[in-house]
């Protein structure tokens, strides 16, 4: 089969269209050309009065070899690639260690699932409920503003993805194609079978609660088993007397203590109590840049008109997002974060007395505003104080959120005009806030550092360039944004673990290797991967030929 690149046909085209552009463009006949099935759709809407589609087309002809022969030198076709994905090894016979993965987000969901499949029947410990009961904690902040702090937003079955845009697109490096996997088992478990193949697929929060749900059961029918409300409290860590630290298994809340010599860590980026436990065990620990600011909310209507123009509504747009970024004078990089058009700001807080902000879409993408984090680049040189400072830094504005919101976890809400003018809104207007439990008119300049508030100040003009009605007066903007990624790194070596502490298999968000759902799910796949060589007994660089070394310090970040 063979794979044609950038085909591009007018929005409107008729049925019978891609076919026809196919047979025009390679010069084939009719008889010639057997099959054409779309891989992938997008758009280009530089131009929007005549915006196009982009796609990329499998096709089955009579004689591959001519065709391919024909276009040497044709970077447009090549052949398909092989995206089926395949196990590193299988568990053996008589095997009665049990893996465990410390968290059921994105990543340990996905890390389970490939040990299930392969036979290591993993146990998932998880701090907070099912995601159904989680739901409704959830809900019990953004309606009567009770929090539960082992489960809301950030911790509970399907991690803090679940109450997102449900976003399925990342910019990580994927050569052996653990993307496609991640996005079959979501078809699998009931996703919409388009997220195979359009450019920026996305599901929707109550899509995601059932299919993390049916993901469970295919787990347990393995031989997997899931343990909730069961918070991991210690790692039990020897030290032989060659000074190798190795994991010998992990302690629950309840005192339960689970054997062990291979955990994941798939914990997310605001298990604070967690980092700090591992860095009292003697983890390996770095402090990693990560970003602040605020949710900021326009009319939808106004961003499917600068985007799409004439073409704003059609069904096969949907809702227009954005991506924007400035580099300000004082050398701070700012930029959209987490975008979800048609969607609404939500409470995202786990702790006490704090206010956090997150954006949350349905699939149908259908409320009246569309948000997006503004956020400013920030590094360690701004938080000084040792690898677990970031935490402090995030939770000293977290809380003047809180108290700017006058408390009840009302969030600080102030109109854009207000903002640049230096000047606390009073009032709100036309631009209606969606955060609930609420938000009260505030002045954002006193829960943010004076580098970031200059930072957005100066953005927000250069935005308006982009995106005319950007600034607009009424925008409202909502804060704060802390929890953009994680503001460590737990250290990891090519074979996937812990720098210094074998056993222990950091992964996705929280240990700073992730950043979105799809780029989580990746990163379990392959730290499940290094599990299962490891408990096999196969050489490390069994992984490394397939293309699979984990990188020991990089994280793409789904922006």
């Amino acid at each position: 089969m063979l794979r044609l690149l950038e085909l591009k046909l007018p929005l409107d085209h008729g049925e019978g269209a891609i076919r026809q552009a196919v047979l025009k463009r390679l010069g084939l006949k009719q008889a010639e050309l057997r099959t054409v099935r779309v891989a992938r759709r997008g758009w280009d809407a530089r131009k929007r009065s005549a915006i196009q589609l982009v796609y990329s087309v499998d096709i089955e002809v009579e004689d591959e070899a001519a065709l391919l022969a024909r276009f040497t030198g044709d970077s447009h076709l090549v052949r398909t690639p092989d995206t089926t994905y395949k196990p590193v090894t299988r568990a053996p016979a008589g095997l009665t260690e049990r893996p465990v993965v410390i968290g059921a987000g994105p990543c340990g969901l996905l890390a389970a699932l490939a040990l299930a499949e392969m036979g290591f029947r993993p146990i998932v410990v998880e701090r907070g409920k099912v995601v159904r009961e989680r739901t409704k904690d959830t809900w019990a902040l953004w309606r009567r503003s009770e929090l539960d702090p082992t489960s809301n937003v950030q911790f509970g079955e399907g991690g803090a993805g679940t109450f997102s845009d449900g976003k399925l697109y990342s910019q990580i490096k994927d050569p052996h194609h653990h993307g496609r996997k991640v996005l079959e088992e979501f078809v699998a478990a009931g996703a919409p079978d388009e997220i195979l193949f359009v450019a920026k697929p996305h599901i929707g929060t109550f899509r995601l609660v059932t299919m993390v749900e049916s993901i469970r059961t295919k787990i347990e029918r393995l031989g997997g088993e899931y343990r909730f409300r069961s918070q991991v409290v210690d790692i039990d860590v020897a030290t032989g007397g060659d000074g190798r630290r190795e994991v010998r298994g992990v302690v629950l809340e309840g005192g339960e203590r689970i054997e062990t010599r291979h955990v994941v860590l798939a914990v997310g980026h605001s298990a604070r109590d967690t980092f700090e436990m591992l860095a009292a065990r003697g983890v390996h620990i770095e402090a990693k840049p990560f970003s602040i600011g605020v949710r900021i909310e326009h009319p939808q209507k106004l961003i499917d008109a600068c985007r799409y123009g004439p073409s704003a509504g059609n069904k096969l747009l949907g809702a227009a997002d954005y991506k924007l970024v400035h580099h300000a004078r004082n050398g701070r990089a700012v930029y959209s974060f987490c975008m979800c058009p048609g969607g609404t700001v939500v409470a995202a807080t786990s702790e006490k007395g704090r206010v956090v902000t997150n954006g949350m879409s349905q699939y149908s993408r259908a409320e009246r505003n569309a948000n997006a984090g503004i956020v400013v680049g920030i590094t360690p040189a701004d938080y000084p104080g040792g690898p677990l400072a970031g935490i402090d830094f995030q939770r000293h504005w977290e809380t003047k959120a809180f108290e700017e919101g006058g408390g009840d976890y009302f969030a600080p809400a102030q109109r854009v005009e207000d903002f640049l003018a230096g000047r606390p809104s009073t009032a709100l207007g036309a631009v209606v806030p969606s955060y609930k439990p609420g938000v009260r008119p505030a002045d954002l300049s006193r829960c943010l550092p004076d580098f970031a508030v200059a930072a957005i100040k100066e953005a927000l003009p250069a935005f308006e360039r982009q995106l005319p009605g950007f600034a607009m007066g009424d925008a409202v903007m909502t804060g704060v944004e802390t929890r953009t990624s994680s503001p460590i790194r737990i250290t990891r070596d090519g074979s996937g673990q812990s720098l210094g502490t074998a056993g222990l298999y950091p992964a996705g968000e929280g240990a700073g290797y992730a950043g979105g759902i799809l780029s989580a799910g990746v990163d379990g796949l392959r730290v499940a991967e290094a599990v299962a060589l490891a408990m096999t007994g196969t050489s490390i660089e069994a992984l490394g030929r397939r293309g699979g070394r984990l990188d020991s310090r990089s994280a793409q970040l789904d922006y």
